[in-house]
């Protein structure tokens, strides 16, 4: 399994299923180009499970923390995304994702999955880039996405549960379920102790 490091990710990554093609950016950032048909998703409706999209996951501090990065994303398909993904086993993750809606517009779009995945589309985006930011509080976690990495819309506030032995971990992903493959490029990657004291004000 190929391990590698970024310069602001306190812990090495794995590939959790390999991409079509990765590099390592000249000032830390990372792009990944998933493969055709590739999708992360337990369908409500059947419980149909797609699980084939490329993901580079690290294992991070047992500590609130707050992981953040500047997204940019070659849509060409419906689903097309760039995601950051949190991921406690194959049956409690979640994604927070720059996607290509149905509409084909960028959309910043959440999905949390206990068992089954819940599908949320938020706002739409003009362009091809959009802020991306987890963060973990003990058990509860917060999405938000942001036009600028300066005023951050709350998203997602949620808690994946499990068992508390469950490992942890975080990183980031490339998806394309209906298209030839899709490349992402995540910069301007920041990872720090502690989390927002208001998850709702923009901060």
């Amino acid at each position: 399994m190929t391990r590698f490091r970024l310069t602001a990710v306190p812990a090495p990554l794995e590939w959790r299923l390999d991409p079509v093609e990765w590099a390592v950016e000249e000032g830390g950032g990372l792009s990944i180009r998933a493969g055709e048909k590739t999708d992360l998703f337990t369908d409500p409706k059947d419980g149909t499970k797609f699980d084939a999209a490329p993901a580079a996951l690290f294992t991070p501090p047992e500590i609130p923390f707050t992981l953040s990065a500047r997204v940019r994303v070659g849509f060409a398909a419906t689903y097309d995304a760039g995601v950051l993904h949190v991921r406690l086993g194959d049956e409690r993750w979640a994604k927070l994702c720059f996607e290509y809606s149905p509409q084909l517009r960028p959309t910043a779009v959440t999905v949390v999955t206990r068992e089954t995945s819940d599908d949320c589309n938020s706002f739409e985006v003009a362009g091809n880039t959009l802020w991306l930011r987890v963060t973990r509080s003990g058990a509860a976690w917060a999405f938000h996405a942001s036009a600028d990495g300066a005023w951050w819309r709350l998203l997602r506030y949620f808690t994946l549960s499990g068992d508390a032995a469950d490992l942890v971990r975080v990183g980031f992903l490339a998806q394309s379920p209906t298209g030839e493959g899709c490349a992402a490029t995540f910069d301007q990657i920041t990872f720090r102790p502690g989390a927002p004291e208001n998850l709702r004000d923009g901060s």
